[in-house]
């Protein structure tokens, strides 16, 4: 199961030297819930190695915004404390594990 990330937490975990994953969505979001099973698998698959988690844009604030989220689901990828990619959009469960495995 993938994490819960928020303002409190989040800037903390991508400074922890792992790779990391962050996931925006929310419970309105249809492409989101599509997305959501794929992201928890992952986050099992890659447990200890990447921190995979959930980002709800309804309770987010000042990381949401510095990061420039408009469209939701809108996944971040982080590795070394720095942004390495970002997808928008739905995206197949093949091309997100290739880029998480790119942060590896």
């Amino acid at each position: 199961m993938a994490k819960e990330f928020n303002d409190n937490n989040i800037n903390e975990i991508i400074q922890s030297g792992k790779p990391v994953v962050v996931d925006f969505w929310a419970e309105w979001c249809g492409p989101c819930k599509a997305v959501s099973p794929i992201i928890d698998e992952l986050a099992q698959e890659f447990e200890g190695k990447v921190e995979i988690g959930k980002y709800d844009v309804d309770e987010g604030g000042d990381f949401m915004a510095e990061h420039g989220i408009r469209n939701i689901p809108t996944i971040l990828f982080f590795k070394n404390g720095e942004l390495q990619d970002r997808n928008v959009g739905s995206i197949a469960k093949d091309a997100l594990k290739a880029k998480i495995e790119a942060l590896l």
